[in-house]
């Protein structure tokens, strides 16, 4: 999978790694106002079920299927088939 651009600098790349890098470059490309890359960064992380489900009741379950989330966590806690119930 390749990685999506990075608005980081390069300082503050080599401070983060993992969730918190995927997270803040996330936040840095929604400044930036590439919100398709935003969401992109946020495949590389897995949301809390809560937080899926949050999101779900707000945007609805194909939202959440075209952005791509990964949702291991959210199918734990609510069943393999919760975004379609």
């Amino acid at each position: 999978m390749e990685m999506p651009k990075s608005y980081l600098d390069d300082e503050k790349r080599k401070t983060l790694e993992g969730f918190s890098l995927y997270l803040y470059e996330s936040l840095a490309e929604g400044d930036a106002g590439d919100e398709d890359t935003a969401w992109a960064w946020l495949c590389y992380i897995d949301p809390p079920a809560s937080a899926l489900h949050l999101l779900k009741a707000i945007a609805g379950a194909d939202f959440i299927r075209a952005k791509g989330l990964p949702t291991a966590a959210a199918e734990a806690v609510y069943g393999k088939d919760w975004l379609d119930a």
